[in-house]
């Protein structure tokens, strides 16, 4: 299991309320893509709260929720209560407790990067139908789009707790080598979010990085959001640019 696996604890109400959600375009792509149907049974790997699983159980298929940290897995296992077709796992993307040959697609939304990548794509290929789909999808801020980005990111570099040595390891999907056969894809689309003072905290305060109350660069961090949002908002919100990145590869017939 990854060292990373309580990283969100003490998180997972801001992150569950102000993370950047993914929008029913990502089943568009991987209907044309992919050829996805409502028949087809998903394992959506590092599932954290449910963002991800709840885009493919509203398009009608079958998900398997495989989450490790047990405060995440409480608020995914809520989403049973409106969608039969959901199962929640208490396991880890290197060993999913999953049977051989048993989905059509694994997808993996933004928790791609804390995984023993090696280990997991391994795993993805054995719990994958020979010919299923491997899907990782990141809806985030464009992090240099424009200054006003900049300026966000620098202050999460100075405030946050490792934050620049985690973004340094974080791999991009667009340097991932394909991994299966003909077929592999990138698309990316681009969007932004309308983030008010409250949005704009909670939201940096979901990060893994951020500083929690007590620590010495908290209240510091808040005062430079503050000043950040003072001096960036137009009419009572900040607007920050975001990219919706989805890379997928086809495992061998």
């Amino acid at each position: 299991m990854s060292a990373h696996v309580d990283r969100f604890t003490g998180r997972v109400a801001e992150y569950e309320r102000y993370r950047l959600r993914y929008g029913s375009e990502v089943i568009e792509v991987l209907r044309e893509r992919c050829g996805l149907t409502a028949e087809d049974v998903v394992a959506d790997i590092g599932a954290g709260t449910g963002m991800l699983a709840e885009v493919f159980l509203e398009a009608g298929n079958r998900v398997v929720a495989v989450e490790p940290n047990a405060a995440m897995r409480a608020v995914c296992e809520r989403l049973t209560e409106g969608y039969s077709g959901l199962e929640v796992v208490d396991a880890s993307a290197e060993d999913t407790g999953l049977a051989v040959d048993s989905v059509d697609l694994v997808s993996v939304g933004r928790a791609f990067h804390w995984f023993d990548q090696e280990r997991a794509l391994a795993e993805f290929r054995r719990v994958l139908k020979p010919g299923g789909w491997v899907v990782l999808v990141t809806n985030r801020r464009a992090k240099d789009a424009s200054e006003k980005a900049e300026e966000y990111e620098r202050i999460l570099e100075e405030y946050g707790t490792d934050y620049s040595s985690l973004r340094s390891d974080f791999r991009s999907f667009s340097n991932l080598r394909p991994y299966g056969d003909a077929g592999s894809f990138i698309v990316a689309m681009a969007g932004a979010q309308e983030l008010s003072v409250e949005a704009l905290l909670g939201q940096t305060q979901s990060y893994s990085s951020t500083p929690l109350p007590g620590h010495a660069n908290y209240l510091p961090m808040q005062h430079a959001l503050n000043d950040f949002f003072a001096g960036r908002n137009e009419g009572g919100t900040v607007r920050l640019d975001t990219v919706c990145e989805i890379i997928g590869w086809r495992t061998p017939l």
